[in-house]
């Protein structure tokens, strides 16, 4: 067991008004005024503080057990031009005054910078007051105990259970398909853990935000053999600020699912196919995106999407929103590590680049007008095509009357892959062009087939992105990123 707390009334396991205190918030107001006092331009202070409890079982027996508590004063530190970040977990004044006092002379030597700044007062929050604005405050945290925490871990795994497995195994009606060949498990890692994160930030120009956040989460992954003892491995997960709402009970049927479905994969031919993407994997092909759409890479001549701007570059079928301001949703919040303050707003809409992300700093050495840092909840909206275009019209389903499911995206596409992961692979951030290892399963009149491995999926980011076939509405909720099942047609891949 590790345990890093020094002291209860330093490390609280939580209370109403989430972790820090109205002493840490006055030493952090003391940390600004004494780097004022010593000749900074102006100041930021953040201070976070964050408490974690974890259980693992491994094959249906408690394994490990874990708490830690963390606290950081972070000092961002603009002096005469010269930019400097510095942290400390001392908050009492003799130590925060020694802090201060070496942070400035680190900064007198750094090269000058004009445009390292506060971001202007007007873009800055001025509703997150009590830290709980967001909605991401569950008050249950405060009440729990070792033992709630354990009885919680143990009731997930389903290791040695072999009345539970074969019950909930074939019927479980979750992603994967099932399977009626025979395999044996080999073990299961199943963790349950819950945290609390509190900021705190500040700055010279009277900015002050709080941001409270609980979570609670589950994983397990199962590895089962083969009667050949060939061995797979299956994962998932769920995750929630609110300790009612994770699905404990399921986690380890579906792990389950994911890791029989592999058995007996087949080798198929290369060429083009219909790509659909597991809803649990999809925002691997959307990251890319957001990073080229970031100012600083953008700044450097590193990014597949300058000068994009404004320009319709991809499918018009593709509306990706940032909805950091949507209560109570994972991924919410209302104001970025500057302070900005988030909004409700596309950065894709209808194929066109609406956002870029810009700093206060790239702004200034762009010109570009400053934004946020970077998406804090991304939502792609569902689509489909006409059905002019669709390769099942039978299966063509309107996505105004119906919810588009993995299902429904299957029967539309006919024949193809489904992809359920991505195994080590890169893209290009100055071209656009990937290479993905892929794993999945064969489909064949929207029917899977067979499962697939050791595959190898190629193309560009801008040419697969207005090859767009439609986006389901079954992105999972316990997701920061909300990025459904996608389909793509003509992409390239490779045994």
């Amino acid at each position: 067991m590790t345990d890093k707390t020094e002291r209860p009334d330093k490390y609280s396991t939580g209370t109403e008004d989430g972790l820090i205190t109205g002493q840490e918030k006055a030493a952090a107001q003391r940390c600004m005024e004494k780097a004022l006092a010593k000749g900074a331009s102006q100041v930021r202070i953040s201070l976070n503080k964050s408490v974690l409890d974890s259980y693992s079982v491994l094959n249906g027996e408690l394994d490990k057990v874990m708490h830690s508590a963390d606290r950081a004063i972070s000092l961002y530190l603009f002096y005469e031009g010269r930019y400097g970040t510095f942290s400390t977990n001392m908050l009492d004044d003799t130590n925060l005054d020694g802090f201060v006092s070496r942070a400035m002379e680190t900064a007198r030597i750094l090269a000058p910078d004009k445009f390292r700044r506060l971001p202007d007062v007007s873009r800055t929050a001025k509703d997150a007051i009590t830290g709980k604005e967001a909605g991401l405050y569950d008050g249950q945290y405060a009440m729990l105990s070792a033992e709630d925490r354990l009885k919680t871990a143990l009731s997930g795994p389903i290791y040695g259970d072999s009345r539970k497995t074969e019950e909930t195994f074939p019927d479980s009606g979750m992603d994967m398909p099932a399977t009626d060949k025979k395999f044996s498990m080999v073990s299961e890692e199943f963790e349950y853990s819950d945290s609390l994160d509190d900021n705190y930030t500040i700055d010279s120009q009277g900015f002050c935000g709080r941001h409270i956040e609980t979570s609670f989460s589950c994983c397990s992954e199962i590895t089962v053999a083969d009667m050949d003892g060939n061995r797979f491995s299956g994962y998932w997960w769920d995750y929630s600020p609110f300790s009612g709402h994770i699905g404990i009970s399921g986690c380890s049927e579906e792990a389950l699912r994911r890791a029989a479905a592999q058995i007996g994969p087949v080798r198929i031919k290369g060429g083009k196919y219909t790509m659909v993407v597991d809803r649990c994997v999809s925002s691997r092909l959307v990251a890319p995106l957001f990073s080229a759409l970031n100012t600083l890479s953008i700044q450097q001549k590193n990014s597949f999407l300058d000068g994009s701007i404004g320009r319709k570059v991809l499918s018009d079928r593709l509306t990706i929103m940032d909805m950091a301001r949507t209560p109570g949703k994972p991924g919410s919040r209302l104001y970025d590590s500057e302070g900005v303050a988030t909004s409700d707003s596309p950065v894709i809409l209808g194929g066109k680049v609406m956002e870029y992300f810009t700093t206060t700093w790239m702004s200034g050495k762009t010109g570009m007008p400053a934004t946020t840092e970077g998406i804090s909840r991304p939502v792609l909206s569902p689509c489909m095509p006409e059905r002019e275009s669709c390769r099942n019209k039978d299966a063509f389903c309107d996505s105004h009357e119906k919810e588009i499911s993995l299902h429904a995206i299957l029967n539309l596409c006919g024949d193809g892959i489904y992809v359920c992961g991505f195994n080590g692979g890169n893209c290009n951030p100055v071209t656009g062009d990937f290479s993905y290892g892929a794993e999945g399963f064969f489909f064949r009149g929207g029917k899977i087939v067979s499962p697939v491995r050791e595959m190898l999926v190629t193309g560009n980011m801008v040419t697969l992105w207005n090859n767009l076939l439609a986006a389901g509405s079954d992105a999972r909720e316990c997701s920061r990123w909300q990025i459904p099942t996608l389909a793509f047609k003509d992409v390239d891949f490779s045994a």
